[in-house]
């Protein structure tokens, strides 16, 4: 057995992403590029070593390549540990056979001898796909303090939005009486962020009393969640109230990158009491262009910016020749948008090229129909030729 630690992370990161279409069709949803020189899982690897988690269990599956070369032996979180650190956690080969993820909760039951290994008296389940900053363990203290089984982080949020999560019933002292999996009608509106701390003696024996049944679909949500409230386990809601986005849809990915450039938007990631660390390339400092505009933007290293950028997020090593013109889009590492092209509300992925000439995505005010309007993709990798034109909502996982 390795050193005895309070709390070990369980880091979920095996999602196909199929939401995010061709921005996931080679690369694991959380090495998904967010915020000009971050990734998506940049934010629960940074809450962790923040919070004073320094033994992190990365459940990896579809598509890992990226990721893992990313997470490395994740000295940029701090993370490089000779007790602990952090771990990536494939599904494996066993003597009976190799079994792929087939849920959230059979993801944990594969990797319990990684968790015994430490010996931990709590066990913290974290989602790799959200934008959030979060003391995890001031949500273990109030764990503790409620002399709880299971603490599931909770966010308030619009009657309107509430049927698209897993919902919370609570009494006045936020003990949770009932739970809705996606609701057509939600009596609360106290949603499930899929944060989840746990006594791990005791989830352990739920984990394999739900592996034992063949019924069951293998997940929190479904199952563990349900099957300890129904045998009269504390569980407890644990409110948060900061800014947290699930970044799973085209759609919520894109807005979540343009609040970084809201000043009334309230997510900081520049305060140095709460750093959100990243593995970023060393790069020399932007180039920019004598003819070049950039307003309202965040513009990365080793940027070569000779065209017009407006209310927009360009990672590192991004190309924008002369004449080119982006507004409200977010360009990944080395994208290259030529001369003359126009690039807007789009995301366009990785090293992908946008021809001189092209016209990405449209303005919703340039639409004759609202409904037609959306953000336009570029996947990873692509090469668009020389004047075409992407409309609003297409998404483009091959050359054009």
């Amino acid at each position: 057995m390795f050193n005895k630690k309070e709390c070990v992370a369980m880091l979920l990161a095996g999602g196909q992403g199929s939401r995010l279409y061709a921005l996931t069709q080679k690369v694991a949803k959380p090495a998904v590029p967010y915020g000009a020189k971050y990734r998506i899982i940049d934010f629960p690897l940074s809450n962790c070593i923040n919070s004073g988690i320094d033994t992190v269990g990365v459940l990896t599956q579809y598509q890992p390549l990226v990721l893992n070369e990313y997470i490395g032996n994740g000295q940029p979180w701090d993370l490089d540990r000779i007790h602990g650190g952090v771990h990536v956690l494939p599904p494996y080969q066993k003597a009976s056979g190799a079994d792929w993820y087939s849920g959230t909760a059979n993801a944990i039951y594969q990797n319990m001898e990684f968790v015994d290994r430490y010996d931990p008296e709590y066990v913290i389940i974290l989602s790799g796909d959200h934008i959030y900053k979060m003391d995890y363990n001031k949500m273990l203290t109030y764990h503790k303090s409620k002399n709880a089984d299971a603490t599931i982080a909770v966010l308030d949020v619009p009657l309107e939005e509430a049927s698209r999560f897993g919902i919370m019933i609570t009494d006045d002292d936020d003990n949770i009486i009932d739970f809705e999996e996606k609701p057509k009608n939600p009596r609360s509106t106290l949603a499930s962020m899929g944060i989840y701390i746990f006594n791990w003696g005791k989830l352990k024996s739920y984990l394999i009393a739900n592996e034992n049944d063949k019924e069951a679909s293998k997940d929190f949500g479904k199952n563990i969640i349900p099957d300890m409230k129904k045998a009269g386990e504390k569980l407890v809601a644990y409110r948060f109230d900061g800014y947290w986005k699930d970044v799973g849809t085209i759609d919520s990915l894109w807005e979540a990158n343009m609040d970084l450039i809201n000043p009334n938007i309230p997510i900081d990631l520049y305060d140095p009491a709460w750093k959100i660390y990243s593995r970023n390339p060393v790069m020399p400092p932007q180039n920019i262009g004598k003819n070049a505009k950039i307003q309202n933007s965040m513009v990365t290293e080793g940027c070569n910016i000779d065209g017009t950028v407006d209310f927009s997020m360009i990672s590192d090593g991004v190309t924008i020749e002369e004449g080119a013109k982006v507004t409200d889009s977010i360009l990944m590492p080395g994208a290259v948008v030529k001369k003359d092209a126009i690039v807007e509300y789009s995301i366009v992925g990785e090293n992908s090229v946008i021809g001189s000439g092209c016209h990405v995505g449209a303005r919703p005010e340039d639409m004759e129909c609202r409904d037609d309007w959306g953000i336009a993709v570029v996947g990873h990798g692509l090469n668009i030729s020389d004047g075409t034109a992407i409309l609003p909502k297409q998404i483009i996982s091959e050359d054009m």
